[in-house]
């Protein structure tokens, strides 16, 4: 197995006011020639928006957007026609495609939203632009593996990429086998709660660990732990 750690205060860190967001690889002011990308996963994003604000409508193409609600929830709107809000519980999919406009806000005038914004670069260029989401219910990732995104699993959502996102809610001194969906896929494991150890790396909130050359690998929960996996080609 090889694998390279991420501690959370290595992070790209941006603070606007309306926006306090983390970067785990380069994106806007943030750039790092070490950090562009793992694999295919390009943009990990841990963004917390003020009440009432928001990203207003912007163009994206040719990638594969998911975000994931951790606290509140987001206003969607975009040029395929969805006007739609995702809350905590769900996950949002966007294929930007040939192209497509989207603005995304917070959905409270007064709460803060915390999600994460994860860009996942495309199998099949140009497609026609699509957009789902779906709630996942977290008793289905009690110490187990949950798949939300998915190319291959009509319970996921569906991407344009052989690219897997998972969650997993763990309690204390759990142990489960990560099986890696398929061969010369790498795997992102990004700390969202408490602390976790892979063989002899601890990595607690916010951490993450990026693994290759291994068909599965082992997750001990350290504390309770939530934790997202993102199982992307290293290459094109």
């Amino acid at each position: 197995m090889e694998s390279i750690v991420h501690k959370a205060n290595t992070r790209g860190h941006v603070n606007f006011g309306w926006l306090n967001s983390y970067h785990s690889f380069s994106f806007g002011h943030y750039y790092n020639p070490e950090r562009m990308q793992f694999g295919l996963l390009r943009v990990l994003n841990d963004d917390k928006v003020a009440g009432g604000a928001g990203f207003p409508t912007h163009p994206h193409d040719n990638m594969e957007i998911i975000s994931i609600p951790l606290q509140g929830a987001l206003a969607h709107r975009d040029s395929t026609g969805t006007e739609k809000a995702i809350h905590t519980g769900e996950v949002q999919i966007m294929s930007a495609g040939s192209g497509i406009t989207h603005s995304e806000y917070n959905h409270s005038r007064e709460d803060e939203v915390n999600f994460l914004q994860i860009w996942i670069m495309p199998k099949e260029m140009n497609i026609e632009p699509r957009y789902d989401q779906r709630s996942f219910s977290s008793s289905d990732r009690s110490n187990k593996i949950q798949t939300v995104v998915a190319p291959d699993n009509q319970n996921s959502l569906w991407i344009n990429q052989d690219a897997w996102v998972s969650m997993a809610d763990l309690e204390k001194n759990t142990s489960i086998l990560y099986d890696v969906k398929k061969e010369k896929n790498g795997t992102y494991l990004f700390v969202l709660e408490g602390s976790v150890s892979i063989g002899d790396n601890k990595l607690t909130k916010r951490d993450a660990i990026g693994i290759t050359e291994v068909q599965n690998f082992e997750i001990l929960a350290n504390t309770n732990a939530s934790i997202l996996l993102i199982d992307v080609p290293r290459t094109k």
